[in-house]
């Protein structure tokens, strides 16, 4: 090397671990991989994930170089992912092809669209409540509950389709979203592939629910309503298969993570029943309102408790990025082809950005607390639905479930943790307790709100 010639940057720390696999198991098994990882290494480490060299990157500085860097990242998803997903579909798409989709999808999440869907969101609600509170002594393990009532939550809303978790539908979504993230074996009895032949079911209802709509327009104003008739500005309508790529994508979008978030919710207020008073004493204010888009706002507490939520457990755990161009940071080499997994879960507990990261602490989101930090660390620091150009396209969508999830069950019920049950989370593909979410559940006796 010519003397003169600057030192080349050395890789992150880390290790690679097995050939090929590098430490793909250990990744999908433990829970903590990058927390222990990044406990030895510091904010950033390399590995092997899925046959790709990957670097792990958390903190408010990491998640804005990778977030706004659009000359070296490009979105990417592991093998299983983009083979479920489909090619067509909008989390795969990459510039200007991504805007222009994105524009045209968004339009099922506008304000406008999004007061329309109240009504429905809450009639679901209570008759889910009404439905938990005649089980057998008052117990049921609630996750697999959620999962239908936020399914059926999602095919009214995004398709039309009425109680759709007991459909062909809601049955093939279930063996579709067990694959999504796991090894790409496309043999019978992996989840890998019993998914690929869940995605074929899914995308012939789908087609059968595109056509039907197509032949019978309805009035009823659903995102796959608005996406038939969607035009960009060119004038041109999506395609029938991009459709079903699309409304794919919405189903998981409006369903998976979001059971997730709304599985945490009741079990940290069920841990945390001080929070729970405080939640049903705000909503003392509000309950002779109509609930509204502007009322929702207004509860600022509830806010507060869901904002922490999703901090404490971030339905996803981080992004996958490709590497396009070589680009420094921090002193460190991050090469063009490998992967960068930028960390939503592990920028949440830091301890450096949130003291005492265990602790369930509402207070954290008060506006004193908000006013004393910069925007950079609001922005990057607190990353539930991602950033940047890619951030989650429902992110109020979802907000909104949670919330009229939150106010009618807060307002009318009651829950509490049955004993004997494991809470650790399984983290794949969204957190969720072991057991399921074990509870005794009924009708407020203090009459809620």
């Amino acid at each position: 090397m010519n003397p003169i010639d600057p030192p080349q940057p050395s890789l992150p720390p880390g290790q690679f671990g097995l050939p090929v696999i590098g430490e793909t198991l250990k990744f999908f098994r433990d829970a903590k991989f990058a927390q222990k990882r990044h406990q030895q290494y510091g904010d950033i480490f390399k590995t092997r994930l899925l046959g790709s060299p990957t670097i792990f990157m958390r903190g408010v500085e990491a998640n804005r170089f990778v977030l706004m860097n659009n000359d070296c990242f490009e979105v990417t998803w592991p093998p299983s992912t983009r083979a479920l997903l489909g090619s067509l579909s909008l989390a795969l798409q990459t510039g200007d092809m991504h805007q222009k989709r994105r524009k045209l999808l968004a339009q099922a999440f506008s304000p406008r669209s999004l007061t329309g869907y109240i009504a429905a969101i809450e009639a679901i609600t209570q008759q889910y409540a009404q439905r938990w509170q005649q089980a057998p002594q008052g117990e049921l393990t609630w996750y697999p509950e959620l999962r239908r009532y936020t399914f059926d939550v999602a095919c009214k809303l995004l398709v039309g389709l009425e109680a759709g978790s007991d459909t062909s539908l809601g049955h093939a979504f279930e063996a579709w979203c067990e694959g999504l993230f796991s090894i790409p074996l496309a043999l019978p009895w992996t989840r890998f592939g019993r998914a690929k032949k869940g995605r074929d079911r899914l995308l012939q209802d789908i087609e059968n629910l595109i056509r039907h709509r197509q032949q019978n327009p309805s009035s009823a104003e659903d995102a796959l309503g608005l996406l038939i008739q969607a035009e960009d500005e060119a004038g041109d309508r999506l395609s029938l298969e991009e459709l079903k790529d699309q409304i794919l994508l919405l189903l998981f979008a409006g369903h998976e993570t979001l059971t997730s978030a709304i599985a945490s919710f009741c079990l940290l207020t069920a841990q945390h029943p001080q929070v729970m008073a405080k939640i049903r004493a705000e909503q003392r204010q509000f309950a002779a309102q109509p609930l509204t888009l502007e009322h929702l706002r207004q509860m600022t507490y509830l806010e507060q408790v869901l904002r922490e939520v999703l901090r404490l457990i971030p339905p996803v755990g981080g992004g996958f990025r490709k590497v396009t161009a070589n680009c420094i940071f921090k002193g460190y080499q991050i090469p063009q082809g490998w992967n960068v997994l930028y960390q939503i879960a592990a920028t949440h507990s830091n301890p450096q950005l949130y003291p005492q990261p265990d602790a369930f602490d509402p207070d954290r989101f008060s506006s004193e607390n908000l006013q004393n930090q910069t925007v950079d660390r609001q922005k990057y620091g607190y990353v539930p639905f991602g950033g940047g150009l890619r951030e989650c396209i429902g992110k109020e969508f979802a907000r909104l479930e949670m919330k009229i999830f939150a106010v009618h069950l807060a307002r009318g019920y009651d829950w509490s943790l049955l004993p004997d049950q494991d809470l650790t989370l399984i983290t794949v593909p969204t957190p969720h307790p072991q057991d399921g979410l074990r509870v005794r559940f009924g009708r407020s006796s203090s009459g809620g709100a």
